[in-house]
Formats: structure tokens, C-alpha cells, sequence
């Protein structure tokens, strides 16, 4: 979580690495319980405009949250918190979130799809957030640096 503009709007660093393996036995309990952690947070530290960061990089398949867990989060964040939503960056995206969103467009609100943003480097996010405040774990760094080398070798 950091802090961007005068009014010091919160942005909310969310990296799907950490997720739990899709393979547990409890993954929809931990999953069910660690939305309404992230609602009750957002709700919290959420007082004016905020922006969200989706960290996508270094997630293998099985850790990356599902349709129906995503459009479950989206229905269940009450409309003022939709509201004071001013951006959806998503940093690294694979093709699979580019295809769900994409094929989910028809479902979401044409004021949320329009908050929806691809960034495929850290140093695009620089360009449009303040980072001092914004904490990147080193495995989205690594996988970064990573990514850039493989970019220049082509």
C-alpha cells in the first residue's frame, strides 16, 4: 500500500504470487475469507480516490484467482468504493487475464472496463504512479529484470 497526489489517495498493491495454490484442500475457505479481508481493508484506508496495482508477474496458472472469485469481488464492493476506483493497472499481464477480462467486458460496466489499465514493465508503473511509496516484491522485480533481458535479446 502506498499513497499518491495531495490528498494522499491510497494505492493498493495487490500481487497475485502470494495467492494460495488452487490445489488445497481449503482453497475456497481461504479464498472466501481473504476477499472479505481485502474488502474490509479497502474499506478502512478507502476514504477518497484510490487506485489499485495488480501485480500478475512470477504467478504460475494454479495461484491466479478464478472468473468466478473475480466477478464474486467486483459484485460484492459496494458502489462507493467502485465509485472512488480512478485506476485498474495490471502489471505483467498474461494472456490468460487479458482473455477473461476480455471475454467479461459484455458483463462489467463500461465506467469500470474504461479504469482498466496494461502495463508490461515496472519502469511503464514508474511513468504513472509515484513508486517511493509502493512496495514491489523482489520476485516481481527478478521476474521483471527477466523479461526486460529476454525483450533486448529478441
Amino acid at each position: 500500500t502506498g499513497y499518491y497526489g495531495d490528498g494522499l489517495n491510497a494505492i493498493i498493491v495487490f500481487a497475485a504470487c502470494f495467492l494460495p495454490d488452487s490445489s488445497r484442500t481449503d482453497y475456497n475457505y481461504v479464498m472466501e475469507n481473504l476477499f472479505l479481508y481485502v474488502i474490509s481493508t479497502l474499506e478502512l484506508m478507502v476514504a477518497e480516490d484510490y487506485m489499485i496495482v495488480y501485480l500478475n508477474g512470477a504467478t504460475p496458472r494454479r495461484r491466479m484467482p478464478g472468473l468466478g472469485w473475480m466477478k464474486k469481488c467486483y459484485q460484492m464492493i459496494d458502489r462507493r468504493l467502485r465509485k472512488n476506483l480512478k485506476s485498474f493497472i495490471i502489471v505483467h499481464p498474461s494472456w490468460f487475464i487479458r482473455t477473461i477480462l476480455a471475454v467479461t467486458r459484455p458483463f462489467i460496466s463500461s465506467k469500470f472496463s474504461s479504469k482498466i489499465q496494461y502495463v508490461s514493465t515496472l519502469s511503464e508503473l514508474r511513468e504513472m504512479i509515484p513508486m517511493e511509496y509502493v512496495h514491489i516484491p523482489d520476485s516481481i522485480v527478478k521476474y521483471d529484470e527477466e523479461k526486460c533481458i529476454k525483450r533486448r535479446m529478441r
